[in-house]
């Protein structure tokens, strides 16, 4: 029976923080009408493991409105000290690796063990409505009606490489709504990689069973950010293939300087589609996290991402700031077209631009 237009189903995705695609897009704007949220109360209700609170939250930590936005900082502050406990894992791979199979599987795995696991599954944005395209709850479904997980897909909003920008934020919410494991996904185009790498303590790469072959399409650049390969899909008669890829891939890593003492690379067989090695690629993050620990490399690793984060939220302020200034637009067609004809160099431009807001130099 339908309710105010929306079927039950629908309603019931929406409850649970599942909605997708067009539907999370309107919901959204029907979340975010509503009368805003007081943030005391909010972070309590991500503190008792709602996950409507938790959805809300993150709502409002992707919100470009700036009451929103005062709100998701007070938000988030709040919940600050109670972050940090999770582990953190990010998940690329190539087309067609089975990365969502991967995913569900492997959350499961995590689930039965008794733990919670939070997916935030960065999918790309639709150019029309800016909403997630791909549907990550059609491609996880098992995995999205356990009650021990919580995915939730992030329109990339046109950044680089597709990692959404307020991803950092949303994994803070789940670790206060007490998820024990955050996986984040990236959309897997080749870009978004280190920006994930900068945001979670293990870079995890899955690849095919495609052997040298596969490795001639893969940027050294990635393969470096790995501190685990895992070669999916070993099983029925691509096992000798799969067995060989990890062969090649070993090799490949030898050659390249591992990011920490601590920690050293290696790839390792699984089959997502018949739950085998998913045990072992657990084992190896745990690993991975014992020993960044006791090392001292866990504690500086995440400093230096905070750092980093300062440093970016920085930028996009400043960029932001400048688009909404009504002098800045004004002069900025002005200055493009200049760059483009090459009248003008795109420093000197850009310093023109700056001088303008700022005041930085006597303007004309």
């Amino acid at each position: 029976m339908a309710v105010r237009g929306w079927t039950r189903a629908v309603l019931t995705k929406y409850a649970t923080g599942m909605a997708s695609g067009p539907d999370q897009k309107h919901h959204q704007r029907q979340t975010l009408n509503r009368a805003l949220p007081d943030p005391a109360e909010l972070a309590a209700g991500i503190r008792s493991g709602s996950r409507s609170a938790l959805a809300r939250g993150i709502t409002l930590v992707e919100s470009s409105r700036a009451d929103h936005q005062a709100i998701a900082q007070a938000l988030l502050a709040e919940l600050l000290p109670e972050t940090g406990k999770a582990v953190r894992l990010g998940l690329s791979g190539t087309p067609g690796v089975g990365k969502s199979t991967f995913i569900e599987a492997f959350g499961r795995l995590l689930t039965g063990k008794g733990l919670r696991v939070a997916v935030l599954a960065v999918d790309p944005s639709s150019a029309r409505t800016g909403g997630s395209i791909l549907g990550d709850k059609t491609r996880m479904e098992l995995l999205a009606r356990d009650p021990n997980a919580f995915i939730r897909p992030s329109p990339s909003g046109g950044t680089l490489g597709g990692v959404a920008r307020r991803t950092r934020e949303a994994m803070l919410l789940a670790e206060a709504a007490g998820y024990d494991v955050i996986l984040v996904e990236t959309v897997g185009v080749g870009q978004s990689e280190t920006s994930v790498a900068d945001m979670v303590d293990m870079f995890v790469l899955l690849l095919a069973p495609g052997g040298g072959d596969e490795l001639q399409g893969i940027k050294r650049g990635i393969m470096e950010l790995a501190d685990l390969i895992v070669v999916n899909k070993a099983d029925g008669d691509l096992v000798p293939a799969a067995r060989r890829a990890q062969t090649e891939y070993q090799a490949a890593l030898h050659l390249m300087r591992p990011k920490t003492p601590a920690w050293a690379p290696h790839v390792l067989l699984a089959s997502a589609l018949k739950g085998e090695g998913l045990d072992k690629v657990w084992q190896a993050a745990e690993a991975h996290r014992a020993a960044l620990t006791a090392s001292g490399d866990l504690a500086r690793l995440r400093a230096d991402q905070a750092r980093a984060w300062f440093w970016t939220e920085l930028r996009e302020g400043l960029i932001s700031t400048l688009k909404s200034d009504a002098k800045a637009a004004a002069l900025m067609p002005e200055l493009e077209r200049e760059v483009e004809e090459g009248q003008s160099t795109p420093t000197a431009a850009a310093r023109r631009l700056l001088d303008l807001v700022f005041g930085t130099a006597e303007q004309a």
